[in-house]
């Protein structure tokens, strides 16, 4: 009875929330409230499938969803990306009918690395994907190792994981079963680090130093500890060549996937999607068919127009360092004239605070590109973001400091040269959409 009136008062909160714009986390609080145990009594099918990490979750979620469909499954899934435990039982729940049962081949879900100890003592994945674990909201989450520990607990038999092997810490998690992917050395691979820090200087086993091969940013890449024989696994599925440059990438030396997205990190997220489908004996040409020229839909990259100059926003994750690098590798791979407009108008949708020392882990350094002709810094913080231009080297003589939104806008409009590239956080996307021309 407690279960029924649970999915019930879920369902209807849910539908009730949709007319009046209200979020998806309240109905599955609410669920949980009328039945604590709501999650282990529903009826899953025979595939559960979560993805965690640092990065990449919400892309990643959104491409397997798109070969499991491709290979003709019907998939229930958490499309608005709320994945603490409350908005991932709002999706199972509304998903399920009365008795309990999900009616889908596939429940896939984002998880928030943090919650997923929580969510997941109720049921247990039978597939485990875990990106990467970055610096990440330090004023929530702390050291990527505290979050490391975190998804240690989240971890139980039943579930297959599929790990990042280029990643020293998620590399290093353990189950009954673990798959790894990688990419293999490609062209803007490094010997040494050239990021302003290296959470991978020191072995996540026995805290010795770590001897890398090679980078392919940050702390990402091959690695052994010459103490105790820590290394990066072999991977079972691995991205053979890349080149961001024509714009492709090629899995296991034979699968080419066109990138529409020009980025390392969209290129980690497409090989943990293809190893994700290939576990699932889905055919690599179907999924390396969805895969190519794959354009995301979940708003982090929006194209638009100003004052007849075109534009890419590029959306990042505030109090992310390393999902800031990815939109300004971005920018300097772009071929011919760019200016970049960086506005830091808002640190967290979720909590007040102005903390802005992650700006230093930032690689500003990235803006040195000889085709980036100008810097416009926009929002309350566009003084601090100066501040840590200066540390890099950058000509001010091509940055223009305009801390009002509308006047830092119209200025653009003016003096862009090239293509504009926008570099700003999801929480503050919407205050530059709304005064320039977005395209369809």
């Amino acid at each position: 009875m407690r279960k029924t009136l649970a999915i019930l008062i879920c369902k209807l909160t849910r539908n009730i929330g949709k007319l009046v714009g209200r979020g998806s986390s309240l109905p599955g609080l609410i669920a949980l409230k009328t039945d604590p145990n709501i999650l282990s009594k529903l009826k899953l099918p025979k595939y559960v499938i979560a993805v965690t990490g640092s990065n990449g979750k919400t892309s990643t979620v959104e491409m397997i969803k798109g070969v499991l469909e491709a290979a003709g499954l019907r998939v229930a899934y958490n499309a608005e990306g709320s994945n603490q435990t409350e908005g991932v039982t709002t999706f199972m729940l509304e998903n399920a009918n009365l008795k309990g049962e999900i009616q889908s081949d596939v429940v896939l879900m984002e998880s928030d690395e943090r919650y997923a100890r929580h969510t997941f003592k109720h049921f247990v994945p039978t597939h485990y994907v875990i990106t990467n674990l970055y610096r990440d909201q330090l004023t929530r989450n702390g050291h990527p190792e505290w979050i490391y520990k975190i998804i240690e607990d989240s971890i139980h038999p039943g579930s297959e994981l599929i790990l990042n092997a280029d990643d020293p810490l998620v590399n290093s998690l353990k189950g009954e079963s673990c798959v790894y992917y990688g990419i293999d050395r490609y062209g803007d691979s490094k010997e040494k680090n050239t990021s302003v820090y290296n959470d991978g200087a020191y072995c996540p086993v026995c805290r010795k130093p770590m001897t890398y091969e090679y980078y392919h940013y940050n702390h990402i890449g091959k690695y052994e500890c010459k103490s105790c024989g820590y290394k990066r696994n072999e991977p079972k599925y691995r991205i053979s060549t890349v080149d961001l440059d024509e714009g492709y990438l090629i899995i296991d030396d034979k699968y080419r996937i066109n990138l529409a997205l020009k980025s390392i990190y969209n290129a980690y997220n497409i090989l943990a999607t293809y190893a994700l489908g290939r576990e699932l004996n889905i055919s690599p040409e179907i999924i390396a068919d969805t895969l190519n020229n794959y354009i995301l839909k979940n708003g982090r990259v929006k194209q638009f127009k100003v004052n007849g100059k075109e534009g890419t926003l590029l959306a990042s994750k505030h109090e992310n360092s390393i999902s800031y690098n990815q939109s300004l590798r971005v920018v300097g791979n772009h071929k011919g004239d760019v200016t970049v407009f960086i506005m830091v108008d808002a640190i967290s949708r979720k909590y007040f605070t102005s903390e802005t020392s992650w700006l230093w882990d930032i690689d500003f350094e990235l803006l040195s590109s000889r085709n980036i002709k100008k810097i416009i810094l926009a929002g309350q913080y566009a003084s601090d973001v100066a501040e840590r231009l200066s540390y890099a080297g950058l000509d001010f003589n091509n940055i223009h400091i305009e801390k009002d939104i509308a006047k830092a806008v119209d200025y653009l409009g003016e003096e862009a040269i090239g293509h504009i590239y926008a570099v700003t956080c999801f929480s503050d996307q919407h205050k530059l959409l709304s005064r320039v021309e977005v395209s369809e």
